[in-house]
């Protein structure tokens, strides 16, 4: 019975209830849920440019990774071909040099030659003149010595007339 009691409420108290009930709700819904639905719609729209602007800043950092790479390539071509610029360029000066000092040697041996020729000629031309002043020194002392006798002389003479004669 006590059971029964309970389940059994005065009409009165279910109709005041019920009316408090409604009254509540009707102000909970013109007062609450305009603004609790306001915000729920905000922060939905909030979440959703949020994962929108994370989605964009994705694909610009992908984006942004992909042109560096893209620069690095060209960074490493760019390196790659002013080494071998260098490189040529270092072969080309060390050609240079070795041409240019071959040259500046050949130019140097040549002038050496010419040199040491020159000198020879001069050196054979003194040798000639000391030659020649020696034989004619002897010559003379052979011929004073020869010419110093009377008989020698008119021998030496008649001999030259014969050859002149010959000739």
């Amino acid at each position: 019975m006590i059971l029964l009691n309970l389940l059994a409420a005065p009409v009165g108290l279910i109709f005041w209830t019920s009316l408090a009930f409604i009254i509540v709700l009707v102000l909970l819904k013109r007062l609450a849920w305009k603004p609790i639905l306001k915000t729920l719609r905000e922060r939905n729209e909030f979440i959703d440019k949020s994962l929108k602007s994370a989605e964009e800043a994705k694909e610009q950092m992908s984006q942004l990774k992909a042109d560096n790479e893209k620069l690095l390539a060209e960074a490493r071509v760019e390196r790659e071909k002013m080494l071998k610029e260098a490189r040529d360029t270092k072969e080309n000066i060390i050609s240079e040099a070795k041409k240019t000092a071959a040259a500046e040697g050949e130019r140097l041996v040549s002038n050496a030659r010419a040199e040491i020729e020159k000198e020879k000629a001069k050196a054979m031309s003194d040798i000639k003149s000391q030659v020649a002043a020696l034989s004619i020194e002897i010559a003379e002392k052979v011929l004073r010595s020869e010419l110093s006798n009377k008989d020698k002389q008119a021998e030496i003479v008649e001999e030259h007339l014969k050859q002149s004669q010959l000739s």
